[in-house]
């Protein structure tokens, strides 16, 4: 009787604990998502919310103008910043948009510590948004940090031309980003016959990446052909069909 119990106490503890992880790996996605959700929509907000500037403070903030920023006055704040940009951005497509814009440039380039950090901020933006390429080309694998450990990484650029006269060898750019968050990483310039490019997509490696390996995208098996299908002669088949 007593082995009765502790079998079903067993079964009920291990059912439970099936149901208690099923549950948490269907709700742990969804609970990061709006977590990163709110703390991207805050940090944006911390500039946005300064758009409001021409609106009593009574109306905005919470606790009479004392407590923080109403959160539907800073969906109003982001909706304005983005129209705001979209006007720039229009702006800036006609003859006096580009004269401002080359002008605002030269200001910003004049000031010595400034125009080191503008330029800097400039290109990554460009060779992130450009429409010309993407920033990162392909997924590829090479050994770092050292040889027989293999990385996953995006290559980046594959023209180094000073690099290949002063080392004699054909160089790429690979960053290697860190798990679980892709935005940091090392920047490495590997000999371009010692790469090994992947079929996997970009998206799909930054996948692989913040999952710490555990999401890896399916790889193609080709269809196994059936024995001596190859040593058939179709001739005798038609022969056999007839």
């Amino acid at each position: 009787m007593q082995r009765k119990l502790i079998k079903r106490r067993q079964k009920f503890t291990s059912r439970w604990r099936n149901n208690f992880f099923t549950g948490l790996a269907i709700l742990l996605p969804i609970a990061i998502s709006i977590a990163v959700f709110v703390w991207l929509f805050g940090t944006v907000a911390k500039f946005t919310d300064t758009l409001l500037f021409f609106i009593p403070t009574e109306y905005t903030h919470a606790k009479g103008g004392n407590g923080p920023v109403h959160w539907w006055w800073s969906c109003v704040a982001f909706t304005w910043a983005a129209v705001l940009i979209g006007l720039i951005g229009r702006f800036t497509r006609y003859y006096v948009g580009k004269k401002f814009l080359h002008t605002a440039e030269r200001v910003m380039l004049a000031i010595p510590i400034l125009n080191t950090i503008y330029t800097a901020v400039k290109q990554i933006n460009e060779a992130f948004a450009s429409d010309k390429a993407s920033a990162f080309e392909q997924v590829v694998l090479i050994e770092f940090p050292r040889a027989g450990a293999w990385s996953i990484g995006f290559l980046t650029s594959s023209d180094h031309p000073e690099a290949a006269e002063r080392t004699g060898k054909t160089l790429s750019s690979v960053f290697v980003p860190t798990t679980p968050n892709p935005t940091s990483g090392f920047l490495t310039m590997i000999e371009s016959d010692k790469i090994v490019k992947m079929d996997m997509s970009v998206a799909d490696g930054i996948k692989y990446i913040m999952s710490l390996g555990a999401v890896a995208p399916v790889f193609p098996v080709e269809p196994a052909t059936s024995v001596g299908a190859e040593d058939e002669d179709p001739d005798l088949i038609l022969e056999e069909d007839e």
